[in-house]
């Protein structure tokens, strides 16, 4: 069972009440269901509407000097990058004897590494032929382009190890010729020095034919990876099913739709603070619920279990009522209609025993409005309540919404029900209620929540603190006297702090943050 805090200080309070957001937030289910909705019809929409424009595949097989198997997939990277150059779409176009500007060819088309030596090109074009062509010109150019680029660095590195091998060739003639005028020479010291320049030619020798058959190896790779690079997928258009991609899109939709509709649900929930929960909606009004009546609903099981909800609630309203010889006014909040019919049913309920009037200060045309049945009632409007009050019991209608003439509440009853519907009015707002209906010395018998969440299993009871309502002529004299006040009303009056003060008039400022 779940009891109020009023006690604790406010800042024991969470910053964000989860299972509060749940039930806003489910609560919402038309908001995030519909945008949901919209979203799949939108993506299956984009699917009919816009189709895929045609399409080429090709698959390129890349052989390169430098593969390791552990190689991350770094080369392949460095190819479909190259893809995208201006080089190689203008050889295709040049091919292709196009005049369209490579940026703009560049557009069309994309690589993607599959492996580390696999590179799949797609082509986008206006017709089927188009596509293939323009694939099959892309793919030609690249290996092309890879082909040139593996020649040209291997004759660079060839090029290289042979201008070395030609500047030791001439470091070895010198190196014979000096061996040469060697016998010309006597002595120790030329005999050492013939001995380097013999260590030296053959260090020479071996070097020389080193670079000789570095070079011929860099040029007998080459074909290999020549041979390697090759289409080896031809160009071939893709066929697109039109039911898939719709069902792909419209699920695509779907969960970008609800998603989207539950982030804004529950951004709406935490902006507006409006309290969804009974003990949430109890604490803010400081009176606790008497009865819940369930949302009306087009299933045909539930109608009776809401007919009998109504039934209870009447009866109960009905024994409140004939308990007392004080009027009683039903005051809405964010359900005129349910409690103009519930004014109505209950008066209807008194009617047997009794006359019974029914005071309509309801800003709208729910009971002005209404065409009169048999049986019915009679209702006056706000400024004939008076007059009539000698005919019979009065029951008055009223409204505490935004814009509402408080000091007008006290004629339609000094005794009050609240009508509230969750999940309409804000924290502010409530307070606000309690607040003024705390200084207009209005008992508040308990609250009647309209529309509870089902799912809901919090208690709507006030534990903590005195009775908010007098319920009998006894007190309502000791009220008036000041010999019987509630604590609350009593504390409003004395202006104390608001830590004084029950939980449900601890609202500091309030007025002002209403305003």
């Amino acid at each position: 069972m779940t009891t109020s805090t009023g006690s604790e200080p406010s800042a024991a309070a969470p910053l964000l009440d989860l299972q509060g957001l749940v039930v806003a937030v489910r609560r919402r289910r038309r908001l995030w269901s519909s945008m949901a909705l919209l979203g799949m019809l939108l993506g299956a929409a984009v699917a009919v509407l816009m189709p895929p424009p045609p399409t080429a595949v090709t698959k390129v097989l890349v052989a390169h000097q430098a593969d390791q198997p552990n190689d991350p997939g770094t080369l392949i990277r460095t190819d479909a990058a190259l893809l995208q150059t201006t080089q190689i779409a203008g050889r295709a176009l040049q091919s292709l004897k196009s005049t369209q500007k490579p940026e703009d060819f560049m557009k069309a088309y994309a690589g993607i590494g599959l492996t580390n030596n696999l590179l799949q090109i797609t082509v986008t074009g206006d017709s089927d032929a188009q596509a293939v062509a323009w694939a099959k010109a892309l793919a030609d150019a690249f290996v092309a382009d890879h082909v040139q680029r593996i020649q040209a660095t291997a004759d660079a590195e060839a090029k290289t190890l042979l201008d070395q091998r030609d500047r030791m060739q001439t470091e070895l003639a010198q190196v014979n010729k000096s061996i040469g005028d060697a016998p010309q020479q006597s002595g120790p010291k030329a005999s050492a020095n013939t001995e380097s320049l013999y260590a030296r030619r053959a260090e020479l020798t071996a070097r020389i034919t080193d670079f000789g058959q570095r070079a011929a190896e860099a040029r007998v790779g080459t074909p290999q990876l020549i041979a390697g690079t090759q289409v080896v997928d031809a160009p071939r258009t893709v066929r697109v099913s039109l039911p898939r991609t719709a069902a792909t899109n419209a699920g695509v939709g779907l969960v970008l739709g609800l998603v989207l509709g539950l982030v804004v649900a529950a951004i709406g929930a935490v902006v507006a603070d409006r309290p969804v929960l009974r003990r949430d909606i109890a604490g803010s009004l400081g009176v606790s619920i008497i009865s819940e009546l369930p949302r009306r609903s087009p299933w045909l099981w539930r109608r009776k279990r809401i007919r009998a909800a109504r039934e209870r609630l009447t009866a109960s309203l009905a024994r409140t009522v004939r308990g007392s010889a004080e009027p009683l006014s039903l005051l809405e909040l964010g359900c005129a209609r349910g409690t103009s019919l519930i004014a109505l049913e209950l008066a209807g309920a008194l009617g047997a025993q009794e006359p019974v009037v029914v005071v309509d200060g309801l800003p709208g045309s729910q009971l002005s409005g209404r065409r009169p049945k048999p049986g019915d009632p009679t209702v006056v409007s706000g400024e004939g309540g008076a007059a009539e009050a000698h005919q019979g019991r009065r029951i008055g209608v009223g409204s505490v919404a935004p814009g509402t003439a408080w000091t007008d509440l006290q004629y339609l009853g000094t005794r009050t029900v609240l009508v509230v519907r969750a999940g309409h009015g804000s924290v502010a707002w409530l307070h606000t209620v309690a607040r003024q209906l705390a200084d207009q010395r209005i008992p508040v018998v308990g609250v009647v929540l309209i529309d509870p969440d089902p799912r809901d299993r919090t208690d709507g009871t006030l534990w903590d603190g005195p009775r908010s309502a007098p319920r009998g002529p006894s007190e309502r004299g000791a009220l008036q006297n000041g010999g019987g006040t509630s604590h609350a009303v009593q504390a409003v009056g004395e202006g104390r702090a608001p830590t004084e003060l029950p939980s449900w008039a601890r609202v500091p400022d309030i007025d002002q943050e209403a305003r």
